[in-house]
């Protein structure tokens, strides 16, 4: 259990950082994502008065963040425990964190941007983003459970 705990909190900052570097500027994702924001639209001093005003309470918003992604941590570090310990390979657990993301995850993200506000021009970019993003992150957390278990 204690393993399962540490592999969560592990996976929870391996997402902070993926997604620091996925959604950050200099990459096609992070503009995206500024665009379907609507901060492509806006000018460098309504940005800067944005950021401001949202940097106080940006600690709640990175906790949540945080604690979800603990959550889909502690579940990917469940899973490859239980696939290994009864005596399933660790690649199978690459199997079910991809099963995982393909039937929960993608129609999430999916039904999300469907009954958003999202740009249509934008919502297929938005979407790929946001699911190739949580792929790849539970692929690695699923990499570090099996160093794991």
């Amino acid at each position: 259990m204690t393993t399962i705990i540490l592999v969560g909190v592990l996976g929870a900052i391996i997402s902070a950082i993926t997604g620091t570097l996925w959604y950050s500027g200099s990459t096609p994702m992070g503009k995206w994502h500024m665009q379907y924001l609507g901060f492509d639209k806006l000018s460098e001093g309504e940005r800067a008065q944005r950021i401001a005003e949202a940097k106080p309470r940006m600690w709640r918003s990175y906790s949540a963040q945080i604690l979800l992604s603990l959550l889909t941590s502690l579940f990917i570090a469940f899973v490859t425990s239980y696939t290994v310990q009864n005596g399933g390979p660790a690649s199978a657990t690459y199997y079910y964190v991809v099963m995982i993301w393909v039937a929960f995850t993608v129609p999430m993200i999916g039904q999300n941007i469907l009954w958003s506000n999202t740009e249509r021009s934008l919502a297929l970019k938005r979407f790929f983003s946001d699911s190739l993003y949580n792929l790849i992150t539970f692929v690695i957390i699923a990499f570090v459970a099996t160093l794991f278990f």
